[in-house]
């Protein structure tokens, strides 16, 4: 290998000339490492530095490659998840009864739109962590996140301590999710990715329908109902952390000699030194700083606007936009782009167009999905007449098929290999289905209309979710960088969440009261169909004219809600064209596997990026994408 053409792509810190024969014992350590991880193939052109945490998680899946320690592992992976996924339908629940207790409603909605903040800066800043000190001790600290959170929510005394607690819990929450997203694909080749993903996603079929009966046991004893998850949730975690330690131990046991110690540079840093090198470089905490400012800056105004043009001229609504902006967003590009020598946002990858896209499809994801679901639920039990249980079973129909299909598309995946297909089929089906909820979207005759659409959204979800996850770890290329790409993709996924509730909120704030005074001459009454539609519809029942009245003014508004949708879902089919459509090899990345690519494959991949290579595009390209 040309020395040059190594050294041109390593890391800032390391730009110094290196003789042929290190590249050449970094490359054979590479793929000493597991051969199942990577092949015996000549390295690729390029050498990454890889983090003691990543290089033992390695070295972990080696002495776990028997299929009875994968199901057990695995198998623990579900409880957790099974564990999390219950607490978040019942913490949801109980959530509305705390805050009812202390009468305060309004910061509430704040709060939330600043744990989507966390949710979203802190998938990336425990990726970072979990590379360098290994998954299984970021797995702990987000454990006591999440388990002081808990606690704190529980025995809250007013709104302010209850939003610090699920702050905290936010915080964990992030953390555990990301990791066991991590291992699963630590654990699992590019094949079998999909449906790896898919197992934290499995308990969902479950708690979908018991949820509503742990909550009815409980009552309305709220902090029992919360706090009661500070110690359920860490002892789900017991089996993945005895088989982390059982791993460890077979790594130490097997292959002492090839193990890293994870916290050598806490070791052997000064106490100085180590904030330097690992605390300031390596972790971007100006970067992490940055960022978090301009979307606190960007997304809590919309929250506290609620969409009513009135606040929206304020003074405490415009200059925190202008800030995020102006001020904060150029500065962090400056930092990412010419001062901080480990990007949050690596520019290298995001060049790539199979990361830039899957991206900006993660954004569109939830985006759009907010667009019809976040006013569902009250659309359904005011202007379809649907019962509480009723409305609660459709709502959660999109999720519930989605991992049903997405389970099953796993195991075609695993011979199929290819996902841009997939994500493209389920793309269009979305399409398909905001096109019949902007037809079905309100009275007694939508029913089945809206049932069948719900269903087909979360078909084309499970074909395209998870499987552009998927799809964006394989344009990653080496297993080094898949926990960056993985907590950007999932931090993009919160980002989205944000906007959409964000705008859906701003339209509905906006247009509803305005069609309710169109329908309803008495000012009061309609401010109260406005405000209280629950109350509400309990006086004026099914087929008075004031309910007909707040029926029309719902399908107007949700109409419009389901157009934006369906809108932007072209923009999402168009990034869907963009991707790569890698084959998902029998390995962990495609580092030193491209050469598996078939000939057909590879001149489909050079036409595709001859076609993109307009003046926008011209930076983006290079001779890398005609490898994949």
């Amino acid at each position: 290998m040309d020395p040059a053409t190594a050294n041109h792509t390593l890391t800032e810190e390391f730009t110094e000339v290196v003789v042929p024969e290190m590249l050449e014992k970094e490359a054979a350590a590479t793929v000493d490492v597991n051969p199942t991880l990577t092949t015996s193939s000549p390295a690729p052109s390029y050498i990454e530095l890889i983090d003691p945490g990543v290089h033992n998680i390695e070295i972990y899946a080696e002495m776990y490659n028997h299929p009875v320690y994968r199901v057990a592992l695995f198998f623990s992976l579900f409880l957790i998840a099974y564990a999390y996924g219950l607490d978040g339908n019942i913490r949801y629940t109980f959530q509305a009864y705390a805050t009812s207790s202390y009468s305060q409603h309004s910061l509430l909605s704040t709060v939330n739109c600043i744990k989507t903040v966390i949710a979203a800066v802190g998938q990336i800043f425990f990726a970072r962590l979990s590379d360098i000190f290994g998954r299984f001790s970021i797995m702990i600290v987000s454990i006591i996140f999440y388990s002081m959170g808990t606690i704190i929510e529980s025995q809250a005394v007013n709104i302010t301590r209850f939003a610090v607690g699920g702050c905290f819990y936010q915080l964990g929450l992030t953390g555990i999710i990301l990791i066991l997203e991590v291992i699963a694909s630590d654990f699992s080749n590019l094949n079998w990715r999909l449906l790896a993903l898919f197992i934290p996603a499995l308990p969902f079929i479950i708690n979908t329908w018991i949820s509503g009966d742990v909550t009815s046991a409980i009552g309305t004893n709220w902090k029992w109902g919360i706090g009661m998850w500070a110690f359920i949730l860490p002892l789900a975690c017991i089996p993945l952390g005895l088989c982390m330690l059982h791993m460890r131990y077979l790594a130490r046991k097997h292959a002492k000699d090839r193990l890293k110690p994870e916290f050598e540079a806490l070791n052997k840093l000064k106490w100085k030194s180590f904030c330097i090198d690992i605390a300031f470089w390596k972790l971007d905490i100006i970067g992490m700083l940055l960022i978090t400012v301009f979307f606190g800056c960007v997304l809590v105004p919309f929250t506290l606007a609620g969409g009513l043009k009135e606040e929206w001229r304020t003074a405490h609504i415009i200059v925190p936009e202008v800030i995020g902006w102006v001020v904060v967003l150029p500065l962090y590009m400056i930092w990412e782009m010419k001062y901080s020598r480990h990007p949050l946002t690596p520019w290298d990858l995001l060049q790539d167009r199979g990361i830039f896209f899957a991206l900006l499809i993660a954004f569109f994801i939830n985006f759009n999905w907010y667009m019809q679901g976040d006013y569902m639920y009250t659309v359904l039990v005011v202007a379809v007449h649907e019962s509480i249980k009723s409305a609660t079973r459709i709502t959660s129909l999109y999720s519930f098929v989605s991992v049903i299909v997405g389970t099953i598309l796993g195991f075609i995946l695993i011979k199929v290999r290819r996902t841009k297909p997939f994500i493209i089929f389920g793309i269009s089906c979305w399409i398909v289905s905001f096109g019949l909820l902007v037809h079905y979207r309100g009275d007694s005759g939508a029913h089945s209309g809206i049932i069948g659409s719900l269903c087909l959204l979360g078909f084309g979800a499970g074909s395209f979710t998870y499987v552009t996850q998927a799809s964006i770890q394989a344009s990653a290329k080496t297993h080094a960088r898949m926990a960056v790409v993985t907590s950007l993709y999932l931090a993009t996924y919160n980002i989205g969440s944000a906007f959409g509730s964000s705008v859906s909120g701003a339209v509905w704030t906006n247009i509803l009261p305005k069609e309710i005074s169109k329908r309803i001459s008495d000012p009061t009454l309609a401010a109260q169909a406005y405000g209280s539609p629950f109350t509400f519809i309990t006086t004026y029942t099914w087929g008075t004219p004031e309910r007909i009245a707040l029926v029309m003014s719902y399908r107007y508004v949700q109409k419009i809600l389901c157009i934006i949708g369906l809108v932007f879902c072209f923009p999402l089919l168009g990034c869907a064209f963009m991707l790569r459509n890698h084959k998902l090899t029998d390995s962990i990345a495609l580092e030193g596997n491209d050469h598996l690519e078939s000939r057909n494959s590879s001149e489909t991949e050079e036409k595709e990026e001859s076609f993109l290579k307009s003046k926008f595009f011209t930076q983006f390209t290079s001779s890398k994408g005609k490898e994949n």
